[in-house]
């Protein structure tokens, strides 16, 4: 199955890194947001994916954290 990039993605990115660059200026530990975020998140995804399905995400996710792939990531500003 082809997967296809959403074109609003890079627009949600970028949103986020706006909510993450506020969090971080009112001092919010960055694993407290990153928890807030990541609990958003499975939050929205269990509306609109069946368990399975989640699950799929999170074992990418895990396979690019365990490929090294996020210490690639450019970092945001601390």
């Amino acid at each position: 199955m082809e997967q296809q990039t959403p074109e609003d993605l890079s627009h949600a990115g970028s949103v986020v890194d706006k909510a993450i660059e506020y969090m971080l200026e009112q001092n919010i530990a960055p694993v407290s947001a990153a928890s807030a975020l990541l609990g958003g998140a499975l939050g929205l995804l269990s509306r609109s994916m069946d368990d399975r399905s989640i699950a799929g995400v999170l074992r990418q996710a895990l396979a690019s954290v365990e490929a090294g792939e996020l210490r690639q990531l450019p970092t945001l500003p601390r």
